[in-house]
């Protein structure tokens, strides 16, 4: 699967600190380890109602990362999935009447029109579930033979039904239930219950096992399974043989909304441990919620803000990221018009002061943003920079080398492009 076009990054003089990020397994501040190369994971979309203003806030933060690791001058591999195939996409493909392949297909596109608009760096592998199918049976089979998953036999008490994880049997020194969520078991029940997760399944050893295959339901889509019988995977799985098919064993960073803690990074993590011994990630980074009148912005809500419809009453992209940044990745936050008109008038004002700005100045300002980044993305504390930048007197030795080097700084740590859209 393809992902979207690459913008081009400006060059900015000079260096980084050393960053830290918040890691919600060990709820602490933590400097990542990179050695001239990061590994970053990102959970993708399910295509069937893109890009709403939680997504956009999630991969435009996760793009504060990359930017900042590619500005230490690292090489940096990113990858980001796709589930194109799940409960949620067959559900509305058949309240719509639309073949879920065209729901995906169409919604997919959708996303990769606003990550492009919204000035995001595509990953370098972008995967969909269903591509990776045949990566996923040998694995799951595997978890078979090594004791850690076991089948449910189907409605009629046949046997050969669907493929659950042992989450007892697969626990370890490295992996148990709540080493990466943190949670307590009632709490894990809650959001097991609440997240696509099936605890009143008969059957099951623990009632927070995952499914790992789905063996093939009349009307469903269905793929060729080997010793396992057609069928299609579990959520959890995917993210974990895909993460493992183009990253190191562990990867530097597993990112995505904090909704995803448990039970879908608490899985990954559990099933690619149980699969090899290696932890997933050595560092778990997730992004607030963002709300709409009180409540999470949300597809099963229908509450959604989208960034193609902003897009298509002619709003400017650049706005909106504004808007995203000014927020602080982990915080939870709602979306209101009036935040977009600030940022506009944010974006106006930063407009105008880049064009009396000097190239000492400029230096100043990527010096303060790099800083400000350092601690834990703190992308709103770079915008009151930015702000403070723009309330400023003109310099007095202004030039257009000053005008292009402070738009340069802001694309390429924040993202935000000051020139006009051709």
């Amino acid at each position: 699967m393809h992902a979207w076009s690459a913008p081009t990054i400006p060059s900015v003089p000079g260096t980084p600190p050393p960053l830290r990020i918040f890691d919600s397994s060990t709820r602490a501040l933590a400097t990542p380890a990179t050695d001239g190369r990061a590994s970053l994971y990102v959970c993708g979309i399910t295509p069937y109602d893109a890009t709403h203003m939680g997504h956009a806030a999630t991969y435009v933060a996760f793009d504060l990362l990359h930017r900042y690791w590619l500005d230490a001058g690292l090489d940096v591999t990113y990858v980001q999935n796709v589930t194109d195939v799940d409960d949620p996409l067959l559900e509305r493909a058949t309240a719509t009447g639309v073949d879920w392949r065209d729901l995906a297909a169409g919604q997919t596109d959708l996303f990769r029109g606003d990550m492009e608009a919204l000035n995001t760096l595509p990953p370098r592998h972008y995967v969909g579930a269903v591509e990776s199918v045949s990566w996923i049976v040998p694995v799951v089979e595997q978890l078979l033979e090594k004791g850690m998953a076991y089948r449910v036999p189907g409605t009629d008490g046949a046997p050969g039904g669907d493929v659950y994880f042992d989450s007892d049997a697969a626990a370890s020194a490295t992996w148990s239930l709540g080493s990466v969520s943190g949670y307590d078991h009632e709490t894990m029940a809650g959001f097991f219950a609440e997240r696509g997760g099936d605890p009143e399944r008969p059957g099951k050893r623990n009632t927070l096992d995952p499914l790992l295959w789905r063996i093939r339901r009349e009307g469903e889509p269905s793929w060729d399974g080997a010793s396992l019988g057609e069928g299609r995977p579990g959520w959890h799985i995917e993210c974990s043989v895909i993460a493992r098919r183009f990253l190191p064993a562990p990867f530097t960073v597993q990112g995505g909304g904090s909704d995803l803690i448990f039970p879908h990074h608490e899985f990954s993590a559990g099933h690619a441990t149980a699969s090899d011994g290696k932890p997933l990630a050595e560092h778990y980074v997730h992004t607030g919620m963002v709300g709409l009148d009180g409540e999470k912005m949300s597809k099963s809500l229908g509450n959604l803000v989208l960034v193609s419809k902003l897009r298509g009453a002619g709003e400017d992209p650049m706005a909106v990221r504004t808007v995203l940044v000014g927020q602080h990745y982990r915080t939870n936050w709602e979306w209101t018009p009036a935040l977009l008109e600030q940022a506009k008038t944010r974006l106006a004002a930063w407009r105008e002061r880049a064009a009396t700005t000097s190239t000492d100045r400029a230096a100043e300002l990527a010096t303060a943003l790099r800083s400000r980044l350092a601690q834990d993305l703190d992308s709103p504390a770079a915008v009151r920079e930015l702000d403070a930048w723009a309330a400023e007197s003109a310099d007095t030795d202004a030039s257009d080398a000053g005008e292009g080097a402070v738009h340069a700084v802001i694309d390429a740590l924040l993202g935000v492009r000051l020139a006009p859209a051709n």
